[in-house]
């Protein structure tokens, strides 16, 4: 997962920094393109601005990506018929569980993540100035109690849940699509055009998600919204219901790249080791 997060944090930055409205007057107006984001971190940190934050995002793709994957290939194991087979909708439940594990896990460091990541933008006398990843969980500890390490774990888990059940159910769906329009075979391009595509879908699942979820984890203490329901009806009524989708764009070019590492080096470890290790065992999957 170490090559996906190089990848995904600086675009990830520049998610955080342009939704770091948390604190910040409800106004009506468009939101800036992607590209105002990239030039305001460029001048105002330079080039390694963009991986603020990023011993926050190993530590998150540590604790959430292993905790989620770890979880999902066990429940695939418990779930399987007596045959070997598994159902699909049983393999949609596995992802949805192992993405509320993996969420409830990566909490943490994903607060410390979106705090490091945002520091950059907010005037100096208000920015947290962690030192790293263990700084900030430390500090909120102890400035925030335990539960601080655990703000905004509903919108996060709920958006672990949608994110991993929209990948891999959507991956799947793409990939049986695409094989049987006769135009790709099992192999590189069927594996990096269907993963493509469950990126796009997950990154709309969960878009309203990652708009809250920066807002209540950046707000510190003083968050103004009292649930994840509450948060985008506010969000939807006061800024229009295409706020809920600020960041897209970022939010795409950080999940595709992620999504398309993730099932390429999956179906490539298929291909080396659970092909000659699973299958000695007889599990199929349907």
């Amino acid at each position: 997962m170490s090559e996906s997060t190089a990848v995904q944090s600086p675009v990830s930055l520049v998610l955080h920094a342009e939704d770091d409205k948390a604190t910040w007057p409800l106004v009506k107006k468009p939101h800036p393109p992607f590209y105002f984001g990239v030039r305001s971190v460029y001048r105002g940190q330079g080039l390694l601005g963009f991986y603020d934050g990023i011993s926050a995002a190993v530590l998150r793709q540590m604790t959430y990506s292993m905790a989620r994957f770890a979880t999902y290939e066990t429940l695939k194991k418990q779930l399987s018929n007596d045959n070997g087979s598994l159902p699909f909708y049983r393999m949609a439940f596995a992802g949805v569980v192992a993405g509320a594990v993996g969420g409830i896990c990566g909490t943490p460091a994903d607060i410390v993540l979106v705090r490091l990541q945002n520091d950059g933008s907010l005037p100096v006398d208000q920015r947290r100035n962690y030192k790293n990843a263990f700084d900030g969980l430390f500090r909120i500890t102890r400035e925030e109690g335990a539960r601080g390490l655990f703000k905004g774990a509903v919108p996060n888990v709920s958006r672990a849940m949608l994110m991993t059940g929209a990948q891999l159910v959507s991956y799947d769906g793409f990939k049986q699509l695409l094989l049987s329009s006769r135009y790709f075979e099992e192999g590189m391009a069927l594996h990096f055009s269907a993963s493509f595509l469950a990126g796009f879908v997950a990154t709309t699942i969960t878009s309203p998600f990652d708009v809250v979820k920066t807002r209540v984890m950046n707000a510190g203490q003083a968050s103004p919204y009292r649930n994840l329901l509450q948060a985008m009806v506010v969000i939807a009524r006061e800024e229009g219901p295409l706020a809920l989708y600020k960041g897209w764009t970022p939010a795409f070019v950080r999940m595709a790249p992620q999504t398309i590492l993730t099932f390429i080096f999956l179906e490539q470890f298929r291909n080396l080791y659970w092909d000659r290790h699973v299958m000695k065992n007889r599990v199929r999957y349907e």
